[in-house]
């Protein structure tokens, strides 16, 4: 946590060496189902498996030279 104070913004150093809230009507969330949250193309049917297509295609276009690759410059 940094020292600096913003302007208008709590510093929130009364809530910091709270313990965490635990719900009285919901059970824990499982590891799995915490994870899920964060993984946002999973909600995507077919997302995966057409991003995969993609990848294989664009492996049989590179294999046959008709992909031209293009080296960026570093920022």
């Amino acid at each position: 946590m940094t020292d600096r104070y913003l302007p208008g913004r709590d510093d929130y150093s009364d809530m910091l060496d709270l313990p965490r809230p635990v719900s009285k009507k919901h059970p824990p969330m499982s590891l799995e189902k915490r994870a899920a949250q964060f993984m946002p193309f999973a909600a995507l049917t077919g997302f995966e498996s057409a991003v995969q297509k993609a990848g294989l295609l664009f492996e049989e276009e590179a294999d046959r030279g008709s992909v031209e690759f293009v080296e960026f410059e570093e920022f």
